[in-house]
């Protein structure tokens, strides 16, 4: 059973004009494919406080893509391209996947999945890339996957490189924001061809996590040649059964 962070959004459907609760098809049909069954996890502000309600009923976690995370969340003022923030989806995901870890459950994060775990292993993001880098390449097409393809060159006996299965990685890319200062007990197992900013973080080893602890800037789930969504799939499959 993998839980998986969905958005806060305002969405249409029929005659409705609503909040909704939302996630990309594509990440519960990764999961699927993987063998596993997809449950959704809504922002709880009960369970910010108690997280251990929720995870111990699943057996992984993916904190999915979306919006950008609220600067307050790791003590910065706001950018002026930093918008659409949803705090009380960041409090519930930073609560979620700190116990996560102290737990040992498997964690996946991807793209703003990633940031999240940075942030709240105690890191900071670049909360505008193009300033630092000078284009535009990791965000191509707004709202799109189209020509977003670029590399990612992951270390040697990573977790990172086992997951993906090779360490020369070609990814699909859709981000404007980064890791900045890395959290605490994180490392650096990914960075760009472009520009080598960093591109996959991992837990370092040491306890409490010793199964999978991983995230990836890029969008796995949008790649249907991509093993990283399976590799959570049957780590949480063997954190089931050593239960």
């Amino acid at each position: 059973m993998i839980g998986i962070c969905a958005a806060l959004e305002r969405a249409s459907w029929s005659v409705w004009d609503q909040q909704a609760v939302l996630l990309p098809l594509n990440y519960i049909e990764a999961v699927q494919r993987a063998g596993g069954m997809a449950l959704m996890l809504p922002p709880d502000p009960a369970l910010v406080s108690e997280p251990r309600a929720l995870l111990e009923l699943i057996d992984g976690l993916i904190l999915a893509g979306g919006a950008d995370i609220d600067p307050a969340t790791y003590a910065q003022p706001a950018h002026p391209e930093t918008v659409g923030t949803v705090p009380e989806r960041d409090a519930f995901e930073v609560a979620l996947v700190r116990v996560a870890i102290e737990d040992d459950l498997p964690v996946l994060g991807i793209c703003r999945g990633m940031q999240l775990l940075n942030v709240a292993c105690g890191g900071t993001l670049v909360q505008h890339l193009p300033e630092h880098f000078g284009h535009e390449e990791h965000r191509r097409v707004l709202g799109s996957f189209d020509g977003s393809d670029h590399d990612v060159l992951l270390s040697e006996g990573s977790l990172a490189a086992r997951a993906a299965g090779e360490r020369h990685h070609a990814t699909k890319s859709h981000h404007h924001q980064g890791v900045d200062r890395l959290g605490e007990g994180l490392v650096v197992s990914g960075v760009s061809a472009l520009d080598e900013l960093p591109e996959a973080i991992e837990w370092d080893g040491r306890p409490p996590a010793r199964r999978f602890v991983l995230g990836v800037q890029w969008h796995p789930e949008a790649d249907l040649q991509s093993s990283v969504v399976r590799a959570l799939v049957d780590a949480a499959a063997a954190a089931r059964v050593s239960r």
